[in-house]
């Protein structure tokens, strides 16, 4: 049979969003929008109160440009457009839109109406179950997830330059596309997703692009931005990527992975009880010399008490003993992928419900990047005890929400942040 021909080239490019994405009601919004004063009296006390949500260049005044006539996809939404007195370079008027944040930005579809199949969505429900439930059709679900992953996920989901982590995981999840493996590598810090890009292969220049959108999103934020540490597994070209990007930060290795390999060597042994103990021994030392003493006295043990591949899974960690010693340095760091792995677990079965990726390579970047801002901002469950106290990663990392319900909450977030195209030769 004649294969399909898919695109496997991969560019984004990113261009600043001209749209101003505020939390008001409909009611409110129809109510205000003739009235140019009562509407510049709603958008100044925004300006006060979130100024982030806006240009920077706004602080230096703004005028009224128009209002746009009445939307085509939604008869009787009309929007407001407003002109920075900032002019851009070549002279010309920085004009922006005001978008509520009960309309998408598509204006495809009101925000409520969308809401629970974007949540299920985040889950790895297929688009022909969503249109079996809620309606319309698979493009219309497909083309709505993807628009949201065209937006940057730093920006989105951090708010304040400051609460940028220090301290990050990195991994990759192996995956398929079109039955050929992929992978995805996962950028983790401050318990979100913050960076969600696939990579054709795992090496070294790959996964440098690969997780380089972190880095170039995270600068826009703050051009100064320097991770002090990234935790990895053992892999090389992980290590070099990082090391590529950002080369003062130190590279952490996972204990647990280290760990891991010895327990899939050792689990049968009748002694695996007290070796396991002995390795977590070594892990909960306070101080480089504890850790240096603990690694010595399982090494003895070791070659006294085991043969064979598990003998070798105990070596290969104490002779790694120089590369753990470095997160004593940084007591902020994370020394095992717990965090990463407990954000991976739904990313795999997301995955899987979705049957992986399929068609062009852009088109499965989006999805997983609007899977990254799905999940940083839909709301714990009820029954974990965080949510008592946040109702999702995003609320928790930025302290605040701009709305109750997460998905006009995803959507103010987006205001004013970068949109990646994909730019086809």
């Amino acid at each position: 049979m004649p294969q399909r021909k898919v695109d496997t080239s991969k560019s984004l490019i990113a261009k600043p969003s001209r749209r101003i994405t505020v939390p008001i009601s409909r009611d409110d919004h129809e109510a205000i929008i003739d009235d140019a004063d009562r509407y510049r009296a709603y958008l100044d006390r925004l300006i006060e109160q979130a100024p982030e949500l806006f240009p920077a260049a706004i602080e230096e005044g703004y005028v009224w440009h128009d209002v746009l006539p009445e939307s085509k996809k939604l008869p009787g939404v009309r929007l407001r457009r407003l002109a920075l007195k900032t002019k851009a370079g070549d002279g010309k008027l920085l004009v922006y839109t005001i978008t509520p944040s009960f309309v998408l930005p598509s204006m495809t579809g009101f925000t409520d109406e969308v809401e629970k199949a974007l949540f299920l969505r985040g889950f790895g429900v297929p688009f022909w179950a969503l249109t079996y439930v809620f309606g319309r059709n698979d493009g219309y679900w497909y083309r709505l997830t993807e628009r949201l992953g065209r937006f940057a996920i730093v920006g989105t989901t951090l708010k304040d330059p400051a609460r940028l982590p220090e301290h990050l995981l990195a991994d990759e999840k192996h995956t398929t596309l079109n039955g050929e493996t992929v992978y995805l590598a996962t950028t983790v810090g401050a318990e979100c997703v913050l960076g969600a890009s696939l990579a054709v292969q795992a090496d070294t220049p790959h996964l440098t692009e690969a997780y380089g959108h972190f880095k170039a999103e995270a600068q826009r934020l703050c051009p100064t931005y320097q991770p002090q540490t990234v935790n990895t597994d053992g892999w090389s070209p992980t290590q070099q990527a990082w090391q590529t990007l950002f080369p003062l930060i130190v590279v952490i290795q996972c204990f647990l992975h280290a760990f891991l390999k010895i327990r899939e060597c050792a689990k049968r042994l009748s002694v695996f009880p007290e070796l396991q103990r002995r390795v977590w021994t070594v892990y909960q030392a306070q101080t480089p010399d504890a850790f240096y003493r603990q690694v010595a006295e399982l090494y003895a043990w070791a070659r006294q008490t085991l043969t064979g591949s598990a003998w070798q899974a105990v070596q290969k960690l104490c002779a790694k003993t120089g590369d753990f010693i470095p997160a004593f340095e940084h007591p902020g760091a994370y020394r095992t992928s717990n965090m990463i792995d407990r954000h991976m677990e739904p990313l795999a079965r997301y995955l899987y419900s979705a049957r992986y990726f399929h068609g062009h390579l852009m088109s499965a970047e989006f999805q997983v990047r609007a899977w990254a801002l799905l999940h940083n901002f839909q709301p714990y469950c009820p029954r974990a005890l965080i949510s008592h106290a946040y109702s999702s990663p995003a609320h928790r990392l930025n302290g605040f929400v701009y709305h109750p319900n997460w998905l006009h909450n995803l959507l103010i977030s987006t205001s004013c942040q970068v949109v990646y195209a994909h730019h086809r030769k």
